[in-house]
């Protein structure tokens, strides 16, 4: 079989840290194991990737299969009782030189099968390890893990443990060399990245660093910033936004519901009308603004009134890319122990969610019909504009440079453009 398979589930911060565990592993000698990076997002992510795993088994009958990630951390017995599963390693482990060391010089006899220690007791991230991936022309950079916050539908905490970041002086070192590599993009990836920099010295803000990164790296072409939580926006993000054009006019925000008393019920920090400000007030500094947002329908107790209100909220903040996530109940959590709602009324109400975000990205892409966008090229045919909406070309463009394109149309849920 030779170099490990891996295979990953779930988030952005995910795919990044099997970029660093290939390495390590190729540095530590690994070799006919099967990796796979489980997320716990969902209970239906956890079936993922007990499904994948059994899959994976099929494929590959005498590989080695190592299970580790989000779903590994939180719920290690689960996947230790699995016959397909030789070894379980935690979040913090999977990061760690020696475990795949371990794993390489004896992968039975010496390594204990379980290697799962208290996430809560990390103190440090490894944003060292590599220096961002992706695509030949976008690259994603870890700057944060874990989270300090506790909504009551999440086990992520569990998962990634408390918020920990990196150095703004080694992300900038990272961005640097990665320019140097020729990337045109880099997206600042965590998982709550908002409240970057809490833990280090001066407790600098998000802002503070998106202001650095701009003025250290002059030859970064576009900068992005992933999921962020409105609430814990600062005023230097907020300034960055108004006055950074190299900064990408697309925010993706972690809203959740659009009631108050379900938000209440969430142990969310913000109200409606919160959301409903930031999302005008970031439209105002760059009129050019689109908003991704996480949504979940049918939280325990939600009336058709309060689903409603989430129904509006697209409207109301002006919402174009929804992901729209049916609860599903995870152990240990408290919403899990509270009313739930019916499954076939959590299914209905997610799909009327999905329609609406489907109407809101027909409008968003009816309205950019004419006009001129810089798209960064993901392939010979298609590429990204500055919001984040996918465009395909007839001919071949220069892949991983910013074409300037005009739109000429949109099919399903992509622009067509041909160069300007």
């Amino acid at each position: 079989m030779g170099a490990p398979v891996f295979t990953t589930l779930g988030c952005r911060l995910n795919a990044y840290e099997t970029e660093a565990m290939k390495e390590l592993s190729a540095q530590a000698g690994l070799t006919d194991a099967v990796v796979v990076n489980t997320c716990a997002v969902t209970a239906e992510a956890v079936r993922k990737a007990r499904q994948e795993i059994r899959r994976l088994r099929r494929a590959h009958p005498d590989a080695r299969l190592i299970v580790t990630g989000c779903a590994a951390q939180t719920e290690p017995e689960t996947f230790a009782a699995m016959p397909e599963v030789d070894a379980v390693i935690g979040n913090t482990e999977k990061m760690r030189p020696g475990t795949w060391a371990g794993l390489a010089a004896d992968f039975i006899g010496e390594t204990e099968a379980v290697q799962v220690d208290d996430i809560m007791s990390v103190t440090e991230t490894a944003g060292h390890l590599i220096d961002g991936f992706g695509t030949r022309s976008r690259a994603y950079v870890q700057v944060q893990n874990g989270c300090d916050h506790r909504c009551t539908f999440c086990i992520i905490p569990f998962g990634r443990g408390n918020s920990r970041s990196v150095p703004a002086g080694v992300v900038v070192d990272q961005i640097k060399r990665l320019v140097d590599r020729g990337y045109n993009e880099v997206v600042l990836t965590g998982v709550d990245l908002t409240s970057w920099g809490a833990d280090l010295p001066g407790e600098p803000r998000l802002g503070d660093l998106v202001m650095r990164i701009l003025r250290l790296v002059p030859d970064l072409a576009r900068l992005r910033i992933s999921s962020i939580d409105s609430i814990e926006v600062d005023d230097n993000l907020m300034l960055a936004i108004a006055t950074e054009p190299r900064l990408m006019p697309h925010l993706h925000l972690s809203l959740q519901h659009g009631d108050d008393l379900i938000l209440k019920r969430m142990k969310r920090r913000h109200l409606r009308d919160d959301a409903i400000r930031f999302s005008e007030e970031a439209r105002r500094l760059r009129p050019d603004m689109t908003f991704g947002a996480d949504i979940i329908a049918g939280f325990p107790t939600e009336s058709e009134e309060a689903f409603g209100n989430s129904l509006k909220l697209v409207e109301d903040c002006g919402l174009t890319w929804l992901h729209v996530f049916p609860y599903s109940p995870r152990p240990g959590t408290p919403a899990a122990r509270m009313p739930q709602v019916e499954g076939r009324t959590i299914k209905d109400r997610a799909a009327r969610l999905r329609a609406a975000g489907d109407a809101a990205v027909a409008r968003h892409l009816a309205a950019q019909v004419g006009r001129v966008h810089a798209v960064l090229m993901e392939s010979p045919v298609m590429g990204r504009t500055e919001q984040f909406t996918e465009v395909t070309f007839a001919d071949a463009q220069p892949e991983g440079q910013i074409v300037t394109a005009r739109i000429v149309g949109f099919e399903g849920q992509q622009l067509v453009a041909s160069p300007a």
